[in-house]
């Protein structure tokens, strides 16, 4: 009985030691944070681009009659829009476009409340999400942050690969002013097999600055763990997420593309 007991408590222990390990190697998501490089902060102005002639608006100011929600594609997207303006609904979830895109040009312009609180990644968080390829925040994400004198990891600040590639340099304006992605995506593709054929890329200007110069993307974003591609995918909608933090609710405007 004796022996029966201690090779039930040995036993235990050495269960109790393996599950303590893969307690210990489970992912997490700050295995994938980065602080360094630290972008140069560049001073910039404004840049507004009207849309140009060839170009599908996406929002004139008016109306999201272009857009739907993410959860529920049926239904209209539920953001509000004042002042030529629509801004983040943190009760309705993520939109997205009616229409998929491949290859684009994109123009989008974004701003934080001038009396933001938060910090870190709990300050203006959104994602424009350059292909939405699921329900949530599924697909290639550029980062939407208030990364004005906001500490945080580098590839998680705003124009950031988010959690792939750290952007080139950090040319955020302050709260209140408005801020534009100017963008070129190549969508990746893949063989019959569903294995890549070519990866996805993306070039990105933030207020006129270079920020990501034909960048080749690892795969979807992951929160946690490393990105890769896992499924075959063809042109996709372009998303807007409503990340959900408690600071002030972000606003977009002027948002056009060119199919290329």
């Amino acid at each position: 009985m004796m022996n029966f007991n201690k090779t039930l408590f040995v036993t235990s222990l050495m269960i109790g030691g393996i599950g303590m390990a893969q307690a210990q190697n489970k992912p997490k998501p700050e295995d994938t944070e980065v602080y360094t490089p630290v972008p140069k902060v560049v001073a910039t102005q404004q840049v507004t681009i009207p849309a140009p002639a060839d170009a599908i608006v996406l929002f004139d100011g008016k109306d999201l009659s272009q857009w739907v929600m993410t959860e529920d594609r049926s239904k209209p997207a539920e953001w509000t829009v004042a002042n030529g303006a629509f801004t983040v609904n943190k009760k309705t979830g993520n939109i997205e476009t009616k229409q998929s895109f491949g290859n684009y040009q994109l123009h989008l312009e974004w701003q934080v409340p001038a009396n933001i609180s938060g910090k870190g990644q709990g300050r203006g968080n959104s994602g424009l999400f350059l292909a939405s390829i699921g329900k949530g925040d599924a697909g290639y994400e550029l980062q939407i942050l208030d990364s004005y004198q906001n500490d945080t990891y580098t590839n998680g600040q705003a124009a950031s690969i988010y959690k792939q590639f750290v952007p080139l340099a950090n040319p955020t304006r302050k709260p209140g002013e408005w801020q534009s992605y100017d963008i070129i995506w190549t969508a990746p593709t893949f063989n019959e097999d569903q294995s890549v054929k070519t990866p996805a890329r993306v070039t990105v200007l933030f207020n006129g600055v270079l920020v990501q110069n034909n960048t080749e993307l690892k795969g979807p974003t992951q929160y946690i763990g490393q990105a890769s591609y896992k499924k075959a995918h063809g042109p996709s909608p372009i998303k807007l997420q409503s990340h959900g933090d408690p600071s002030e609710p972000l606003s977009f405007r002027n948002i056009w593309i060119r199919e290329l």
